[in-house]
């Protein structure tokens, strides 16, 4: 199934959400601002799902959400969720060695790689 099949059905479940009357007035205008994120053609596709999937989580932690309304929307948010191969970014797996990855350095305020090696030395 395409991205753009899965917006679409996303977008059919979040309608379906603004229209029920029974879900509570807040959750209804988080649907219709998600879907209007979704139809915003002057993002990018990745960014309009990620600013909805955003405004829906937020929803379903609220405890006036209904149960059925609740799975709904992680439908719809899972419809959203967007496959790394979709997505055209300029990452590339082959960037580090076996043993490093990349973390936030909460002192230097930046994205640091890391390796065992550096693991091993704090150790000691």
């Amino acid at each position: 199934m395409s991205t753009e099949e899965r917006m679409k059905e996303a977008i059919e479940i979040l309608t379906q959400i603004s229209d029920d009357q029974s879900v509570p007035r807040n959750i209804r205008r988080s649907a219709v601002k998600s879907i209007e994120l979704l139809n915003n053609a002057e993002m990018e596709l990745a960014v309009r799902a990620i600013n909805a999937i955003e405004e829906l989580e937020d929803c379903t932690a609220d405890p006036n959400t209904p149960f059925h309304t609740r799975t709904m929307i992680w439908q719809a948010i899972t419809r959203l969720e967007i496959p790394r191969d979709d997505v055209d970014d300029d990452y590339d797996d082959e960037e580090f060695e076996d043993e490093e990855w990349e973390e936030w350095d909460e002192d230097l305020q930046q994205w640091v790689v890391r390796s065992n090696d550096d693991l091993e030395e704090t150790e000691e």
